[in-house]
């Protein structure tokens, strides 16, 4: 029984080894008739469509209808209704503004308009940055349509537009369709002596805009803190007209010229009551005088004002105040000089602006009333130097005695007399000269000596203008001014053997001069910094933005400014001025005032700040 026991159990062991070895055995057979297996692929032909043959269909004759008509048939009258519709009266919508896009519509994106304007210009027509009580001026080219296109213009069209707008009681949608700058300026007085029409656009930042057909409107508060009685006067040519508290107070425009029937209409909105009307002459013609006006203290108004040009060449508006009860210093007409109106105390740089232009004796700038609910007395809007917070420039350094120390630790008390090759001649107390080797010295010692023999410099002053050629009015004859666009440089070149391992610093200083007067003007102050190696073949060359001149004749008298002369300062890290190339040596010796002065400054020989020189006039 055991050895049938242990023979079963065998079997029974042997059996996984039987299962595996009948699997391996039916796959290799299966793998094998895989092999012998042979695929054939059969591409089947394309077949193509035949279209059948046509087949011929019997044609059948058609045959025209006929239909009796009754020629004595008659349509049956009709009854015609007709409606009565009561038309509502629309009231004028303001579209939404798109000033300041060029090309054919949104899509065209801004068309090359400066959408950042500087901040810091300051123009007889107003500044780049509000202070607060000032007027939002908005510029009108009539000549384009909103989206920036050309359209036709013509002067008489354009006063009517301006006509309807105050008629209107100033309403925006009346020329809502005419483009209008991005640029606002603000004004803080209205005071444009006589200039050419077409510094009013390039104010605005519309430099290629024809000087015609075009109109400014001003809009904001009018108040002042103790309460005042007064009335304007004003001239504008073409256009000013004032209005306040919703009630046009003045209108000054150009008398005799243009439209006749616009001038009449404007006549009928509002005429001078005032018998000094139009007896004194304000700038290129005779002033108006204006409704009397009572503000109560702090008690603000809205006021608006319009200024304008028809047909080009000369412009002017100016708005002066009377103050009941005052009596003013008389001018050489027999006229009262009377304070112009402002809301600010005035800047150096607006006073410049307007004095340029203005002839003495007509308008008072400093004095009168400022009309305003608190003190501006402290606002200055004027650019300070960029010069102002470097060290005066030293012209030399005396080779005074000093302690110089060897590498070897001993020192000696001796001056400086000069440097021979590699050897530095001291000279002691007691007079006698040595000559020291320069590697036996200290570091500190060594650029001392280095700083006392500076380079020799080439220095050129170089000024590149292109011409701008102004678009002019066709309806006036006077030529456009004369725009030139310069742009300083200054370059320098060591023209001196030897190394000089020490930062220099520069500057250069451009300087026009008026055409009709005795004053100059600085146009231009740059400065640089540069250590001449070998990698910048120990040369610099630095230059300044675009400085634009305008010359133009007004009433037979030429004004502008035109290029006069040039500075070029070089001065170590001490402060020591090394070398210098001028065209006028007043400009050097005066260099200390010089560099206390803003840019646009009128100045005298002593690099003095002055007012411009005043204009004459040929009218009276």
């Amino acid at each position: 029984m055991k050895r049938l026991f242990k023979k079963r159990q065998k079997i029974g062991k042997g059996m996984p080894s039987a299962v595996l070895l009948s699997i391996v055995i039916h796959a290799a057979l299966f793998l094998l008739a895989g092999m012998l297996v042979v695929f054939t692929v059969v591409k089947k032909e394309e077949k193509k469509f035949v279209p059948p043959k046509a087949v011929e269909r019997p044609k059948m004759k058609l045959r025209k209808p006929k239909v009796k008509v009754k020629k004595t048939s008659k349509p049956k009258p009709t009854t015609r209704i007709v409606t009565k519709v009561n038309r509502a009266n629309m009231p004028d919508i303001q579209l939404p503004e798109m000033s300041g896009m060029g090309g054919e519509g949104l899509g065209a994106g801004v068309g090359g308009f400066d959408m950042m304007p500087d901040l810091g210009d300051i123009s007889v027509f107003g500044s780049g940055q509000s202070i607060g009580n000032d007027f939002v001026g908005t510029f009108y080219d009539f000549q384009r349509d909103r989206s920036g296109r050309d359209i036709p213009v013509a002067p008489e069209a354009f006063l009517q537009k301006l006509v309807k707008f105050v008629g209107s009681g100033w309403q925006a949608s009346k020329i809502g369709r005419y483009y209008q700058s991005p640029k606002k300026l603000f004004a803080t007085c209205f005071m444009v002596p006589p200039i050419r029409s077409t510094v009013a656009p390039a104010a605005f930042g519309e430099p290629d805009t024809g000087g015609y057909c075009w109109m400014v409107h001003y809009k904001g508060q009018l108040v002042h803190s103790k309460g005042i009685t007064f009335r304007f006067w004003g001239q504008g040519d073409d256009l000013l007209v004032v209005r306040v508290g919703g009630k046009v107070v003045l209108i000054a425009n150009w008398s005799g010229k243009w439209d006749q029937m616009a001038e009449e209409y404007f006549m009928q909105i509002w005429s001078p009551s005032s018998a000094d009307s139009r007896k004194y002459y304000m700038g290129n013609n005779r002033s108006v005088v204006g409704d009397w006006i009572t503000l109560e203290p702090g008690v603000s108004l809205d006021m608006e004002v319009m200024i304008g040009e028809v047909g080009g060449g000369s412009y002017c508006s100016m708005l002066a105040v009377e103050v009941e009860g005052v009596e003013y210093e008389k001018g050489p007409q027999g006229n009262p000089i009377l304070p112009m109106f402002k809301t600010a105390s005035l800047t150096h740089d607006l006073i410049d602006a307007i004095y340029k232009d203005l002839v003495p004796g007509e308008i008072c700038v400093t004095n009168g009333p400022v009309f305003c609910d608190y003190d501006t007395s402290g606002w200055e809007g004027t650019k300070e130097s960029a010069g102002a917070g470097l060290p005066e420039p030293v012209l030399s350094v005396e080779n005074e005695p000093r302690t110089w120390t060897r590498m070897d630790g001993k020192t000696m008390e001796a001056e400086l007399v000069t440097v021979i090759g590699q050897k530095a001649v001291l000279k002691s107390e007691d007079g006698r000269q040595r000559k020291i080797p320069l590697l036996q010295l200290s570091d500190e010692d060594r650029e001392i000596i280095e700083l006392a023999r500076p380079p020799k410099f080439n220095m050129d002053f170089s000024k590149k203008s292109s011409q701008t050629i102004g678009k002019m009015s066709p309806f006036n004859t006077q030529p456009p001014p004369k725009v030139l666009d310069y742009v300083f440089s200054a370059k320098l070149k060591q023209t001196s053997a030897g190394r000089y391992n020490h930062e220099l610093h520069v500057e250069f200083y451009a300087i026009g001069s008026e055409i009709t007067g005795d004053h100059y003007v600085l146009l231009d102050r740059q400065e640089s910094r540069f250590t001449p190696t070998r990698e910048n073949e120990r040369s610099h060359v630095f230059s300044g933005k675009p400085v634009r001149l305008t010359s133009y004749e007004l009433d037979g008298i030429n004004r502008g400014i035109k290029y006069e002369s040039s500075l070029i300062v070089v001065t170590d890290s001490r402060g020591v001025v090394i070398d210098h190339r001028t065209s006028n040596d007043w400009l050097f010796e005066n260099r200390g005032n010089l560099r206390r002065l803003s840019v646009g400054s009128y100045m005298d020989e002593t690099c003095t700040r002055v007012f411009p020189s005043r204009p004459k006039t040929n009218i009276y």
